[in-house]
């Protein structure tokens, strides 16, 4: 059995992944963290009948946990890796927008202590796919744009599923696309690794990405939809599993598929 923690618990994602930990076979939920529980708000946690914690630390002092998994903000994420590999527990992270330093100490972390992480900026296996087929794609047609599309209490922008598919884009292409645009010229978007990426951000969105692909006389777009939550939770689940055979840090569900 996988003793899990989950931080973030009161968010609508940390509070998803509570659930499908406890539905699943083999998992079982230790303990759930989250700043927010003080007052009424530690109630809604109350059903699934395990400790409530505010600080990460507090929760592995008093806990036995195998994997903790993060869906915070970014604003908090890296101290919860911290804490976790420091305490040799595993790490499971689905918050995106660490800055390069605080991401290149979680990998010395994990390289060098007895704890694994591992980290993706989308569990939706069709996320996946599609930036999986963007690579392809991208060998024979150089010239793209991205837009993401997502709910409006999202912090970062752009998203992480957005970078890492720009990033497995301009490692797979042959060629350099043309210029963006001319520089400073917002309206075109964040350029990133050649590519420009538009983000939006609007109530009632869940997660969504478009990679739009032009070439002579044609175009080619993948589109991929997150409905509900729920969408991500096998990938969550199956990563909860995997993450303690890994060596240190992976990035990516494609590498555990």
């Amino acid at each position: 059995m996988i003793e899990v923690a989950v931080t973030g618990a009161l968010g609508k994602m940390g509070s998803t992944v509570c659930d499908a930990v406890v539905a699943a076979e083999g998992l079982s939920l230790a303990a759930v963290v989250d700043p927010a529980f003080t007052g009424g708000d530690a109630g809604r946690q109350a059903a699934h009948d395990v400790p409530m914690f505010t600080q990460m630390s507090d929760c592995l002092q008093e806990t036995r946990v195998d994997v903790a998994v993060d869906f915070t903000t970014p604003d908090a994420v890296f101290e919860n890796i911290s804490t976790c590999l420091d305490a040799d527990v595993h790490c499971v992270v689905g918050t995106t927008g660490m800055e390069a330093r605080q991401f290149a100490q979680v990998e010395k972390l994990a390289l060098e202590g007895d704890a694994n992480c591992f980290l993706a900026p989308n569990f939706a296996i069709g996320a996946v796919l599609m930036m999986e087929a963007a690579k392809v794609i991208s060998r024979y047609m150089a010239e793209c744009e991205i837009i993401e599309l997502h709910h409006d209490q999202k912090l970062d922008a752009p998203s992480g599923t957005a970078l890492r598919t720009a990033e497995m884009i301009a490692e797979s292409r042959h060629q350099e696309p043309a210029p963006a645009g001319p520089e400073g010229n917002a309206s075109r978007g964040t350029v990133y690794k050649g590519i420009p990426i538009h983000s939006v951000r609007l109530p009632g969105l869940v997660a969504h990405q478009e990679v739009v692909f032009g070439g002579p006389g044609q175009t080619l777009t993948l589109r991929h939809d997150s409905i509900s939550r729920e969408s991500f939770m096998p990938g969550v689940v199956l990563a909860i599993r995997r993450v303690p055979e890994l060596n240190g840090l992976v990035v990516g569900l494609e590498k555990i598929l």
